[in-house]
């Protein structure tokens, strides 16, 4: 197959890839991400998914979404929702598992290639079944920490597993180009502290810091 005739969609798990990059230290350009896959086919689509605390005044996660809705990607999000564990402790649950399957199985007639960002082992059924119809598929992760970030199922299942290491300089931003942060790093939003805590293990529920 002719690279110009390889038609490739990107499903970008927001959380997992997010606390993947962090671990290794480094910051997607998701500019750079974009080109670096339109280098490589034909990018039918690069989809972003992320679940989104509505009611926070501020959230540092809307300008990366306006942006990256702007700029090639198709960002898909959904409220996260609270409820009372067992215990009375208040969690918040936001998984965009569902969806982003939903799109895959639908997208794969249609590209040769599916590219996903996410560690979550949740997602190997849906690596096999788009499999079935032909559909390569690239797994992207890492297996540089300790633990590793990806699922051992999730790593077999996959046709090509890319440890998002080996693209830091494809698609890394550069330190000197990173705003000067605009509170300290103990304020933190919420929701990427809990994005950080889950997403590795693929759990979709949120832990309240203050309980």
């Amino acid at each position: 197959m002719s690279q110009s005739s390889n038609k490739i969609a990107l499903f970008i798990d927001g959380a997992n890839l997010y606390a993947t990059a962090k671990t290794l230290g480094f910051d997607i350009d998701y500019k750079r991400l974009l080109k670096e896959f339109q280098s490589r086919g034909t990018l039918v689509r690069a989809f972003y998914y992320t679940a989104v605390i509505e009611d926070q005044e501020y959230s540092s996660i809307r300008p990366l979404i306006d942006w990256l809705d702007y700029n090639g990607y198709t960002v898909v999000t959904k409220a996260t929702k609270e409820f009372i564990d067992a215990s009375g402790r208040r969690k918040v649950k936001g998984n965009m598992d569902i969806e982003l399957a939903v799109a895959a199985m639908e997208l794969a007639e249609h590209v040769d290639q599916i590219v996903l960002f996410s560690g979550d082992g949740d997602f190997r059924s849906l690596v096999e079944a788009v499999q079935r119809r032909g559909v390569r598929v690239t797994v992207i992760s890492t297996i540089s920490s300790q633990p590793p970030m990806i699922a051992d199922e999730l790593r077999r299942q996959a046709d090509v597993f890319t440890d998002l290491m080996e693209l830091q300089n494809k698609i890394g931003r550069d330190p000197a180009e990173r705003p000067a942060p605009r509170e300290p790093r103990h304020q933190t939003p919420q929701f990427l502290q809990r994005s950080v805590s889950v997403a590795p293990r693929g759990d979709d529920e949120f832990e309240d810091e203050g309980s």
